[in-house]
């Protein structure tokens, strides 16, 4: 299919996704709340739409990457009211699922199909369209937009006709989360105990725990380099959300509460911008270790 779409927000997940789909060929205008997000996507060849609520009046697909619940709410309140009946609205947010569930109420009193696409990978995998896709919402709209989510990457899971998709992006972070705090645990023993800090890293990525996020981390954090592909603060962020689930569900999550905690120590250290594994620095710090290697 060849689609008019409108993609909201155009951040550092968004504005990968959005150029997949213009790359593609398809009629895409974007924008965003931020006039430096705008015009990097001018210079990447994009149209900035002159006005926002015209263009998701014209889409016939309408895309959204948003910050959160706040920001969801609105932006599904202007889609609702702007697009026509029949537009697909697709958003790949990491979102709660009440939010997510009063959205989905915003569009179906207009006749607008909500899917809800979340996707599992950094800025850089959606860079290389290595993203993979979880779907949930009406089945006749996703399989009508799988041809668009294939542009994202190589996978994509339809979880069924309600909130499954959010559930399903908060399970994975939960377990993204947990490595990040597995891994500071074992490298601060590993170091305290006199392990080299890149042998360490060589067999951890060639072990029985070397998973595809162990071997990802492994080429940046060896070299002791914490570049942010998510922050400690965009990390507290889904793990408020986790645990929130968890209550919502009556699920304990005691050891998600704790990495939640570890974060919250990289914060007061100075780490909140670092990516998310600088929780390792924290525990290192808690173990009596310099977190600058000699």
């Amino acid at each position: 299919m060849m689609a008019e779409i409108h993609f909201i927000g155009i951040g550092k997940m968004g504005l990968p996704m959005a150029l997949h789909l213009m790359r593609a060929g398809h009629a895409l205008t974007v924008s965003d709340t931020s006039a430096e997000r705008l015009q990097l996507a001018r210079t990447q060849g994009m149209a900035v739409a002159a006005d926002a609520a015209a263009a998701i009046a014209q889409a016939e697909v309408v895309f959204s990457s948003l910050p959160g619940d706040a920001v969801l709410r609105s932006v599904a309140g202007q889609v609702a009211a702007r697009a026509k009946a029949g537009t697909i609205y697709v958003d790949a947010s990491t979102v709660s699922q009440q939010a997510s569930a009063h959205a989905a109420q915003s569009c179906a009193k207009s006749g607008v199909d909500y899917l809800r696409a979340t996707v599992s990978g950094n800025n850089k995998m959606a860079e290389a369209a290595q993203l993979t896709v979880m779907a949930s919402g009406p089945r006749a709209a996703y399989d009508e937009v799988l041809p668009l989510l294939r542009l994202f990457g190589t996978q994509q899971f339809y979880l069924g006709e309600a909130e499954e998709a959010r559930l399903m992006k908060l399970v994975v972070n939960l377990m993204i989360a947990q490595t990040s705090a597995m891994l500071a645990e074992g490298l601060a023993l590993g170091r305290k105990g006199g392990l080299d800090w890149r042998d360490m890293w060589q067999v951890l990525a060639a072990s029985a725990v070397g998973s595809p996020i162990v071997k990802a981390k492994a080429v940046q954090l060896s070299e002791r380099d914490f570049t942010p592909t998510f922050t400690v603060e965009q990390m507290i962020k889904d793990l408020d959300l986790i645990l929130g689930a968890g209550q919502a569900n009556h699920v304990p999550l005691p050891q998600t509460a704790l990495t939640l905690q570890l974060m919250h120590t990289a914060v007061a250290q100075g780490d909140a911008l670092d990516d998310y594994a600088a929780i390792i620095k924290a525990v290192e710090r808690s173990a009596g270790l310099p977190v600058h290697l000699e």
